[in-house]
């Protein structure tokens, strides 16, 4: 069974920093884009950062120069380095990823989420 298990969340002061970890496990064929989302109350859930498999990065503009996304292709992990962070930053963080498995001897290429890790970020 494939699953993506985050881990690293928590309560820190405003201007602290946090590590969050996301780690892909299963019978994975391959690992494309992999990404952070995070989520509100009350509010869509939107892109943090994602990373591709050469290593491309992209930034939500609320988070650039604070936040650092990197993947460890050996450990099928992805990470996600915060600094600075702030009240606004607090969510639920989601990992997603773009995995290639087989399903019954079948390719399959679809994108995977994890289960949630609570960030909280006081004033």
């Amino acid at each position: 069974q494939v699953q993506l298990v985050e881990s690293g969340g928590g309560l820190v002061q405003a201007g602290g920093s946090l590590r969050l970890s996301c780690a892909a496990s299963g019978r994975i064929f391959s690992i494309n884009a992999m990404a952070w989302y995070r989520q509100s109350q009350g509010k869509q859930r939107e892109l943090v950062a994602s990373i591709t498999s050469g290593g491309s990065t992209n930034y939500a503009d609320s988070v650039k120069g604070r936040f650092t996304i990197s993947r460890d292709n050996a450990k099928n992990t992805v990470y996600l380095q915060m600094n600075s962070l702030k009240p606004e930053d607090t969510a639920v963080y989601y990992c997603n990823a773009n995995l290639g498995v087989y399903i019954a001897s079948v390719y399959r290429q679809s994108d995977y989420w994890g289960q949630g890790t609570q960030v909280t970020v006081s004033s």
